[in-house]
């Protein structure tokens, strides 16, 4: 009886084992702790966005329909939107809702919210997008190519040149960018369109507007960081080496320069998403920017209410994207951390 239940006990030592070395595995760690963070996030977002009617002075649906509205049609109203109930009534029920994909009816045109959004979002998705490669392609290539032409401080006056125009164009605010290029290449020159989304070109001036300030930003921070990788004993052994020069600076300094340039990139990134909002009103752009502008205008809260929790969980995804990208790039300093 001993002997034949050996092998079983020890089988069983060795699989609770395996379950405790999987669970304390630091990418699961990593990962759970990361999620976790997530879903308090989204919760505290989901918080606000529901406390942004109540917290509101004034009725939004007498703000929505107008004060000449009848008493009976903004009663029906209040009643159909649930917000006789108690509110914490109001909060579970809104949940649930978000759970369905229920984000509500507009108030002013009746169209659900979660269809506008669906209608809004691939305008704004685009521009963002388009705005982030263009800073991707433009500041990583600049920023290697200045910090290779004044490490050791050579070229001073290329160096003053690069940073002083850098940090005042970075300095510009979005909008007010946005107005100069419309000014310039709309209105002056004509080569552009200023307004609308039709056709490649619609995209131009709107990315530029976006991508511009950032993409100068973000090559100052690869400037530095390559600096700094230059001046490493790995680079100077690459060097004495005689590897070609576009080999050291691609596979040597580029890769170590990465973890600051991916983190200050999704930091840009969200603010881009957000930055959309202004800029698509300067361009009359058909996306989520300009619908909330118009929707806090006209008081129809549950249309911003909605889009205020895409703008936030888009943010909140980037930042988990970013910190996922940094454990891959540099486990050991990313998970030791977590």
């Amino acid at each position: 009886m001993t002997t034949a239940s050996a092998p079983l006990t020890t089988a069983r030592g060795e699989a609770a084992l395996g379950r405790v070395s999987w669970v304390r595995n630091p990418w699961v760690v990593f990962l759970a702790r990361r999620l976790g963070r997530l879903l308090v996030s989204v919760a505290f977002l989901v918080t606000l966005a529901f406390l942004m009617i109540h917290l509101i002075p004034g009725d939004p649906v007498r703000a929505a329909l107008g004060i000449s509205a009848p008493p009976e049609l903004v009663a029906a109203r209040q009643e159909s939107l649930g917000l006789n109930d108690p509110i914490v009534v109001q909060y579970v029920n809104y949940v649930k809702a978000l759970f369905s994909g229920d984000l509500g009816v507009s108030m002013t045109s009746g169209v659900a919210v979660s269809e506008t959004i669906g209608q809004r979002l691939p305008a704004s998705a685009g521009l963002a997008a388009g705005a982030f490669t263009v800073v991707m392609i433009v500041s990583i290539p600049l920023g290697l190519c200045m910090a290779v032409l004044t490490r050791g401080g050579r070229r001073r006056g290329t160096e003053l040149g690069f940073t002083s125009t850098s940090a005042v164009v970075a300095a510009i605010p979005e909008f007010l960018l946005a107005v100069g290029l419309v000014f310039v290449f709309g209105v002056t020159l004509g080569w552009l369109p200023v307004a609308g989304r039709d056709g490649l070109s619609s995209y131009i001036l709107p990315v530029l507007a976006l991508s511009l300030g950032p993409a100068l930003l973000m090559a100052r921070i690869v400037r530095v960081e390559a600096l700094s990788v230059l001046e490493q004993d790995f680079v100077r052994t690459a060097r004495a080496k005689r590897l070609p020069h576009w080999r050291v600076y691609l596979r040597h300094v580029f890769p170590n320069a990465l973890t600051s340039t991916l983190t200050i990139g999704g930091l840009l990134l969200s603010a881009m998403i957000v930055g959309t909002v202004l800029v698509e009103n300067v361009f009359a752009w058909p996306g989520m920017g300009m619908t909330i502008v118009q929707s806090i205008l006209s008081k129809d809260y549950p249309l911003v209410q909605g889009i205020v929790l895409v703008y936030g969980v888009a943010v909140l995804l980037v930042n988990l994207l970013v910190d996922l990208m940094l454990a891959v790039v540099d486990p050991r300093s990313t998970i030791r951390e977590a």
